[in-house]
């Protein structure tokens, strides 16, 4: 896996320095792959910018959503697509960082196949309940939880995701022991966390937030280290439990063997629509920062978020077979 990433990190380092790119692309739609159910953060996100790009490039681009196996459905796509620019990924961050060490079986590796273009927008989760829930605090929701183990459900994106892994890094953080049910995207799990199926969902904090200000769901906590500005009353975990913090990101990536051209065409424009006030305002009111980094600098925070989940997942024994 190392000597893997070294090779994405220099693809990626020669991309960057691409003083031209290619002029003929695109030169027919581009289709966004967001390997999740509608509604969710990824989708959201890739929806903003999509516009903006189909407006920049002149072409359509079209986003695909194909939910499944924690993300890796969408990702195998991407990584089997024609290496011409023309499919991307919109990944969160687990599928490239965890999947590849909690799935023993995957049809695609993510360090070989997949070569980093951006990362798109970062931000945290939030753990929302249904208001009819009887815990109204952080501290509550711990106790009852600790009084009645297993007693509450959870869902998530699906197994592995940045949803799946926030809720393993705060029930381990609280020390309670609770029931993970996984979907296909923060969307479904949300409409049964409204419905009152569930008990819990730590989506990203830009797929809950129109819940909770409208009084859909109620937020118990933020996963940032400090309270987010558009839900200012909502409290940290880490106010509750000191040094907490969990973020998610989303960023694209497309087939390796993609050309430098088009990897520096494609990031060029995506960073120019990360950059205009009217996007960063939208991420702004969805509670998620824009990033647009360079290849080079989104290839090292993958390899070096991996190593990281590599030991969670080993110490807490997450495996998929």
């Amino acid at each position: 896996m190392m000597r893997v990433w070294t090779a994405i990190l220099v693809a990626a380092s020669a991309c960057a320095t691409v003083p031209a790119y290619s002029q003929a692309y695109p030169s027919r739609p581009v289709r966004i792959v967001v390997p999740f159910a509608p509604g969710g953060a990824t989708d959201i996100v890739t929806r903003i910018v999509a516009t903006r790009l189909t407006e920049a490039w002149g072409q359509s681009v079209v986003v695909d959503n194909r939910a499944g196996a924690g993300g890796n459905i969408g990702g195998d796509i991407v990584a089997k697509a024609v290496a011409d620019g023309h499919t991307i990924l919109m990944t969160s961050g687990s599928i490239v960082t965890a999947n590849p060490h909690m799935y023993r079986k995957m049809a695609f590796n993510p360090a070989r196949d997949l070569l980093a273009v951006t990362n798109v927008a970062s931000g945290p989760q939030v753990l929302v309940v249904n208001p009819a829930f009887s815990g109204n605090t952080l501290k509550e929701f711990i106790a009852l939880a600790r009084a009645k183990p297993k007693s509450i459900n959870f869902g998530s994106a699906g197994v592995g995701t940045q949803t799946h892994l926030a809720a393993e890094n705060f029930v381990t953080a609280a020390g309670i022991d609770v029931t993970h049910v996984p979907y296909k995207g923060e969307g479904p799990a949300l409409t049964d966390l409204v419905g009152g199926q569930i008990q819990l969902v730590t989506p990203n904090l830009s797929a809950a937030i129109g819940f909770v200000q409208a009084g859909k769901l109620r937020a118990l906590a933020v996963t940032s280290k400090e309270r987010s500005k558009q839900l200012p009353n909502v409290p940290a975990v880490a106010e509750s439990l000191p040094g907490f913090e969990n973020l998610g990101w989303f960023g694209f990536m497309v087939p390796a063997g993609t050309p430098p051209s088009v990897v520096a065409k494609i990031h060029q424009d995506s960073v120019k629509v990360l950059q205009s006030a009217d996007v960063r305002g939208r991420f702004e009111q969805l509670g998620m920062a824009a990033v647009g980094n360079s290849p080079e600098q989104f290839a090292r925070a993958i390899k070096d978020e991996s190593a990281h989940w590599a030991r969670i997942i080993r110490e807490r024994k997450l495996y998929v077979d």
